[in-house]
């Protein structure tokens, strides 16, 4: 994040978690950074982490006592944001006449700014009044005013538009490289579905193919039945035919002998 002006008071006094003015600061950086690169969408706990490191690294120097965990950080952030709110909420109905002193309203602004309030015509119009002719494009669609209406823009204004301009192209950075990477990510899930119709594919046929040689199987093996029957029964009926040609040889001899004695006899 680009350094912003810190005024030496606030507008809210107080314990405020004994966190000290450098240390938010620290931390508005540490969270807007990765708030940015998620394309302004909520930190997930790992973020969160490394956002509490950040701080420790810098401010953690005190001892245990002084250490923020990731919970206390996001608690934090959440009450930044509250009091965010209200100032903004004052700015606004001020019509240009009222510039915020608390230390972290441009931070926050920069960050959150266009995700809470947009400006009343009346507003939008006394902003415009206040800047100058040369002024960059993106400076028009800031909401609200950030300091009172005179022909200069006050420093914080400044450094407020040149951050937010950084990390509007920074956002821009990581929204293509996060569709890159969504396009990966559907590529290889229409591969792996591909994938998985093919081995559907290639199993039914392989199914197909067993139960086809199954009954190939079964086929040749009733034939084969169906081949010894027929030779058993072939068998039988040539014994039938064999037996009965015995016995009339056996009646044609006794014929034979009989007339043979009948002769003998006369």
């Amino acid at each position: 994040m680009g350094s912003v002006p810190r005024p030496s008071h606030t507008v809210f006094p107080g314990r405020e978690d004994c966190w000290s003015e450098d240390a938010t600061h620290t931390l508005i950086e540490a969270w807007g950074d990765r708030h940015l690169e998620l394309n302004r969408g909520n930190l997930r706990q790992r973020h969160w982490q490394q956002v509490a490191a950040a701080v420790n690294a810098r401010h953690g120097r005190d001892g245990a006592k002084s250490l923020r965990s990731d919970v206390q950080c996001k608690n934090r952030i959440d009450t930044l944001k509250k009091k965010y709110k209200i100032e903004k909420a004052r700015v606004s109905e001020s019509g240009g006449d009222y510039a915020s002193e608390w230390p972290f309203f441009a931070s926050l602004d920069a960050l959150v700014g266009s995700t809470f309030f947009k400006p009343s015509p009346l507003a939008a119009g006394a902003h415009r009044e206040t800047l100058p002719e040369d002024s960059p494009p993106w400076t028009l669609s800031s909401p609200v005013p950030v300091g009172p209406r005179t022909k200069k823009r006050p420093a914080a204004s400044m450094a407020e538009e040149s951050g937010s301009d950084r990390w509007r192209w920074s956002g821009g950075s990581n929204r293509k490289g996060g569709e890159r990477e969504v396009g990966y990510r559907e590529l290889a899930q229409a591969i792996e579905r591909v994938g998985e119709i093919y081995e559907r594919v290639e199993g039914a046929k392989q199914r197909q193919m067993i139960e086809l040689e199954k009954q190939r199987m079964q086929f040749a093996k009733d034939l084969e039945c169906q081949r010894m029957q027929l030779l058993l029964e072939t068998q039988v009926q040539f014994q039938k035919i064999k037996r009965a040609r015995w016995s009339g040889e056996r009646e044609l001899l006794h014929i034979l002998s009989s007339l043979g004695n009948s002769v003998h006899v006369l």
